[in-house]
């Protein structure tokens, strides 16, 4: 058995899920997703807890297991309980601002850049130097938050640039250090 697939989800309350053919879907306080479900798998809403199984041990099989049972509960924590990406900005002149829901970055190009939130995910900017990405869907918060990452990537010399907030960044010495 799949250590992850066979685990059950709880449900958090105020949490409903809904089981349809190749389609799971998962009401909340923030909001709704649907997570589509391969043929083969079967998903069980019994006692306020879901269960994935699958028909077979065969590799594809044991993949799906997982996979499934994974985006389940990244969609039910997502309708409950949100997720949020902070990132940093460094650099001399480097800040964030909002201009209505559009996050305007001046990170040493010749023009600010504006980056427009897609439907579901919102920005907040509580310093100059720090932008909170917020959504219920976690693969689009971490897309997004790579998108605006990519605006500047941390510079290897001098760490300046974009980056998320857990994110280490290991600098390079310059060309007199290593003389």
């Amino acid at each position: 058995m799949s250590r992850i697939g066979k685990q059950a989800i709880a449900l958090p309350k105020g949490v409903t899920v809904d089981v349809a053919a190749g389609l799971v879907k998962v009401k909340g306080a923030k909001g709704e997703l649907t997570v589509p479900i391969h043929a083969d798998l079967t998903v069980k809403n019994e006692n306020g807890a879901i269960t994935v199984s699958r028909p077979s041990d065969s590799r594809t099989h044991k993949s799906l297991h997982g996979l499934t049972r994974t985006l389940i509960a990244n969609a039910i924590q997502g309708v409950s309980a949100g997720y949020m990406k902070e990132m940093l900005i460094s650099g001399t002149g480097y800040r964030a601002s909002m201009q209505g829901k559009n996050l305007e970055l001046t990170v040493g190009h010749s023009h600010k850049d504006i980056v427009t939130p897609p439907a579901g995910i919102t920005f907040e900017v509580p310093e100059p130097t720090k932008i909170r990405i917020v959504g219920i869907d976690k693969q689009l918060v971490g897309q997004v938050a790579a998108n605006v990452r990519a605006v500047r990537p941390p510079d290897a010399y001098h760490a300046k640039g974009i980056r998320y907030a857990d994110e280490v960044i290991k600098t390079k010495p310059g060309k007199t250090a290593g003389k």
